[in-house]
């Protein structure tokens, strides 16, 4: 993966003009735009998902636009409930872009798609069924790790959380899909997520890091937040100057301040707050 990996960047830098320009935005409109044509057209008693689902059979004919028409159905024709999956495609999408670029984020997302269409082939081949699919609903879950949405408009959510909420989503259509032997269930998802890591993996080592130095720091900061109350309530003072050792018993007519650039619970007064090196892990 790593060398796949290593390809991909190359490209995209050596062809930064490549790619489909708010490539997500195209999508929700084309959600939308076959939401309403479905409510209006009458293919002679025809499905109009069954036209343009992805279909091994139909491939076989040569209707090859089901190689890409089935990833702008919705998967969801329930108004409110489209609206807010547009919603959180457009902006998740458009998040990536902005952070990878076009060639990148468009690489991601044909890939996606084209992996979900070979997935189905495999399926249908093994199964001997004409699996078809509607929608691009596991390509779309892509997640932006440590960016914030505003769910339903309104209530902050990290997408962290999100991303927990998308993997046990997963885990649940994967099990409950293989119980009942719906074959096409467990093979999509699998395949969103290889698609999902061959990008994502170097987030997610990064954002693994992150978290793991946060949370020593935060450990850090409440161990030295209580060894300096212990030592406050023992010697009667609560402010003492972590350079000079003034405090504010000894000097009242000092200010004193924290500083949040250091790392620890360190107090300083006036006369050193603004002059001191500041405190790291390494130096405590």
């Amino acid at each position: 993966m790593n060398s796949l990996r290593r390809r991909i960047d190359r490209f995209c830098v050596l062809h930064p003009n490549f790619g489909i320009p708010n490539l997500m935005l195209y999508i929700v409109i084309g959600n939308i735009a076959f939401y309403l044509l479905s409510l209006f057209s009458s293919l002679n008693n025809t499905s109009f998902y069954s036209i343009l689902s992805f279909s091994w059979a139909g491939l076989k004919q040569g209707q090859l636009w089901r190689l890409l028409s089935f990833s702008f159905l919705p998967t969801d024709t329930r108004p409110f409930w489209l609206l807010v999956s547009c919603y959180f495609y457009y902006w998740i999408g458009s998040t990536l872009e902005r952070e990878w670029g076009t060639a990148k984020f468009t690489i991601y997302y044909l890939s996606g798609v084209l992996l979900t269409a070979l997935g189905a082939v495999i399926t249908s081949l093994i199964t001997g069924y004409d699996w078809q699919v509607a929608g691009a609903t596991y390509v779309n879950f892509a997640i932006a790790p440590e960016a914030k949405v505003l769910l339903f408009f309104f209530i902050p959510v990290k997408i962290k959380w999100m991303a927990i909420l998308d993997a046990c989503y997963f885990a649940y259509i994967i099990f409950f899909c293989a119980a009942s032997r719906y074959w096409i269930g467990v093979v999509l998802p699998l395949v969103a997520l290889l698609n999902f890591f061959v990008f994502f993996a170097p987030e997610i080592g990064r954002f693994a890091k992150r978290e793991q130095t946060r949370t020593k720091q935060a450990a850090h900061f409440h161990n030295a937040v209580r060894q300096t109350q212990r030592e406050q309530q023992s010697q009667g003072y609560r402010h003492k100057c972590a350079v000079c050792g003034r405090t504010d018993v000894t000097n009242p007519e000092l200010q004193f301040r924290y500083c949040s650039k250091c790392a620890g619970y360190h107090c300083f007064c006036s006369d050193h707050i603004f002059n001191h090196v500041h405190f790291t892990d390494e130096n405590p």
